[in-house]
């Protein structure tokens, strides 16, 4: 058997939702009819189709071939955060590129998203609609299908999109502020903006959360180094190094998109990984809540 505790982020997600989330590539009926079988418990009970799941209940699902191989394939694949028939909201680990690229020839986020959706049985061209450096982590979203790419491409373009970070900093900041120094893209300084409020510091480190209002490449890294304020872990950009951490210290928490088909804003909500939590923890700055 294996076992599955239940995350805050998974806290209230039916049965088959929760299922779905761990096997975004198994067939919903096959999960249906695993949960009606009764062959899946939770806490030692048959867990039904709709019945919620809470922090930290212990999900048991039977050790089958089929299963088994399933979950070997979610392992290699990122999280879905949020999906419609046209959008996929996906959680990008820090390390993976987005795109195929020098050094990330074999595997990056579209690839993994485009095998997804082919164990799915599913033909049509699925394209990431913004990019994450490959040091940070969060949510992408990418498009399903040529008429959701051009969609979805023009709402960046032309619509506020909310995009949130976390990001751990040499030095000390004020309570809330605002970042305006100009962007480098292709060689001409763009106007950028980033506004800013300190969450917490301590051992000559500071806790900021960043509202992205411009969109420029390396935006949020650049203009910290830029205020004497580098991304810690950051090598590029001049950030120190802290011990046990290989990654800047950059997280997206948080992508809201205006959805143009439904009306809707398409949300993906992503936890601090554990690497960035245990910087936190040993600098002994309280890490925030989803």
């Amino acid at each position: 058997m294996s076992d599955w505790i239940v995350t805050d982020r998974e806290t209230g997600l039916s049965a088959l939702d929760f299922l779905r989330q761990r096997l975004p590539t198994a067939p919903a009926g096959y999960l249906r009819q695993l949960l009606r079988s009764g062959r899946i418990d939770c806490n030692g009970q048959p867990l039904a189709v709709t019945a919620p799941v809470r922090r930290s209940d212990r999900v048991r699902v039977p050790n089958s071939q089929r299963l088994q191989n399933l979950i070997a394939l979610a392992a290699t694949d990122a999280a879905i955060l949020c999906e419609t028939r046209e959008a996929l909201l996906v959680d990008k680990p820090a390390g993976l590129a987005v795109h195929r690229g020098v050094g990330h020839e074999k595997d990056h986020l579209a690839g993994r998203v485009a095998r997804l959706l082919h164990d799915r049985g599913l033909t049509f061209r699925c394209a990431p609609i913004h990019r994450l450096d490959a040091g940070t982590s969060g949510p992408v979203l990418f498009g399903k299908g040529h008429r959701a790419i051009a969609a979805f491409g023009k709402v960046f373009m032309q619509q506020p999109v909310t995009k949130i970070y976390l990001a751990l900093v040499a030095g000390t900041m004020p309570s809330t502020g605002q970042l305006e120094v100009p962007v480098p893209v292709r060689g001409r300084a763009r106007p950028a903006f980033t506004t800013f409020r300190r969450l917490g510091g301590g051992g000559g480190r500071t806790l900021l959360e960043l509202r992205l209002e411009t969109g420029r490449r390396h935006q949020i890294r650049y203009q910290l180094a830029a205020a004497g304020r580098p991304v810690v872990g950051d090598d590029r950009y001049g950030g120190p190094a802290q011990g046990g951490l290989t990654r800047p210290f950059l997280h997206c928490r948080l992508l809201e998109v205006p959805d143009p088909f439904s009306g809707k804003i398409l949300s993906g909500r992503s936890a601090l990984p554990a690497s960035l939590a245990s910087v936190l923890e040993r600098l002994d700055i309280e890490p925030p809540g989803l």
